[in-house]
């Protein structure tokens, strides 16, 4: 019974946050026309110098990104922006003074930007190969010795304070400097213009009150639909490699992964329950792993996503309504349905293979890395990230719309992408 009333307690919260976070929008367009918003990730990509490596530093894309902004900025149907994870690539250092860089640029979007972190920005932050492969800055298992060989300033070190990573590329350090520059105050968003959202922070599980400390994990309403993110960090089987490389994952990588993927699952229940008290028309869902991406690995180093698909598929099929899933991480630009065996999947070509980014799947269809499921009213699209030009994503929801499935349509969204050559 108590477990019962607290989650009824819940839905209220949730419910009265969503209602708060429409009346005090002051950006969205009015309710019944279309609600347009700029969708990006994996960017900016580049390297860091590394001296003892003989690497060079790589800084193109961080370059561009102020003119990247201006693109997006000077878009007048633009009315939020949204950044689907990975502030930087697995070849540049996690550090403080870039975090900071991308937190300042950030600031000149003169619309709300709301963003979910991406693996490269914590989850990831510890690994490196060897003094020639320092990949982020962190280090890797020395069998032999037993030690943990890190990326120090002048060459390997097993010295923590000679690190050129942040805290050695501990993950949860990292993490806990991610939240501390993008997530300072719970229920704000980045960039300009006003867009209250309600964060897992302020909105938790009372039977679960560690839930708290996601504060990236957030949601809104807007023009009839209800948008929410989760903090899923592609890339690592949601943060099972070990870290370091070592031959177990230490009891906090598992803690880890364990308390945030049932926090997750609590945000996403929460999200569809919010959906279903307002009669919204569709529910958006932004998370940075591609859960479906075998990246050349086998279909093990899928598994731990499945607790998330499994409940987004539920939760979907529960709501009967239309439902999009926004990711990044897989870098190639995606359209499909990975929860329908029959879904048609368009997508752009791989310049690595010269074959359709669909082909990376048995059968076209990534239903088949997770194939367990048949749930027609969703959609996923991955955004194209990591390389030149860059490029956004240009997604108008219209809660009065039912397109048919296509490429670039799906229910109340209607989608192109965004390339810019010119910079």
């Amino acid at each position: 019974m108590l477990r019962r009333t607290l989650k009824r307690g819940l839905v209220t919260l949730v419910a009265v946050g969503l209602a708060s976070s429409v009346g005090s929008v002051a950006t969205a367009s009015a309710a019944d026309s279309p609600l347009t918003l700029a969708v990006f990730g994996d960017s900016p990509y580049g390297r860091s110098a590394y001296a003892p490596a003989g690497q060079t530093a790589d800084t193109s894309q961080f370059q561009k990104t102020p003119a990247f902004i201006g693109t997006i900025n000077s878009d007048p149907a633009i009315s939020d922006v949204v950044h689907v994870g990975d502030i930087h690539s697995g070849k540049e250092f996690c550090t403080q003074d870039y975090d900071a860089s991308i937190a300042s640029v950030w600031q000149t979007f003169t619309k709300p930007l709301v963003y979910t972190p991406g693996d490269n920005e914590w989850a990831d932050c510890h690994k490196a190969s060897s003094l020639t492969s320092p990949g982020q800055g962190g280090g890797f298992y020395d069998s032999a010795s037993g030690d943990i060989n890190y990326i120090g300033t002048s060459g390997l070190s097993t010295n923590t304070q000679d690190c050129v990573s942040y805290h050695c590329g501990n993950p949860l350090d990292n993490l806990a400097e991610v939240r501390q520059d993008f997530f300072a105050q719970p229920g704000h968003t980045l960039g300009s213009g006003t867009l209250n959202v309600v964060s897992q922070a302020t909105a938790y599980d009372p039977s679960h009150p560690g839930d708290a400390q996601y504060v990236e994990n957030v949601m809104w309403a807007q023009n009839d639909i209800v948008f929410v993110t989760i903090n899923v960090p592609g890339g690592s089987n949601n943060d099972a490699d070990p870290w370091y490389k070592v031959p177990t994952a230490a009891q906090a990588q598992t803690d880890e992964r364990t308390n945030r993927t049932a926090a997750d699952v609590r945000w996403l229940d929460a999200a569809f329950a919010g959906a279903q008290a307002k009669h919204a028309k569709a529910v958006v869902i932004t998370a940075q792993a591609d859960m479906w991406d075998l990246d050349g690995k086998t279909k093990d180093h899928l598994t731990n996503y499945e607790p998330i698909i499994s409940e987004v598929a539920a939760k979907t099929t529960e709501f009967g309504r239309p439902v999009l899933m926004l990711n990044g991480d897989s870098h190639l630009y995606r359209s499909d349905n990975p929860l329908s065996p029959t879904a048609t999947c368009t997508g752009e070509t791989d310049p690595a293979t010269g074959a359709g980014v669909c082909a990376h799947d048995p059968g076209n269809n990534a239903w088949n890395e997770h194939p367990y499921y048949n749930v027609s009213n969703f959609h996923r699209i991955v955004v194209h990230g990591s390389t030149t030009p860059l490029e956004w994503l240009k997604l108008t929801a219209d809660a009065n719309a039912n397109y048919a499935v296509t490429g670039t349509t799906y229910g109340p969204f209607r989608w192109q992408r965004m390339p810019q050559p010119q910079l």
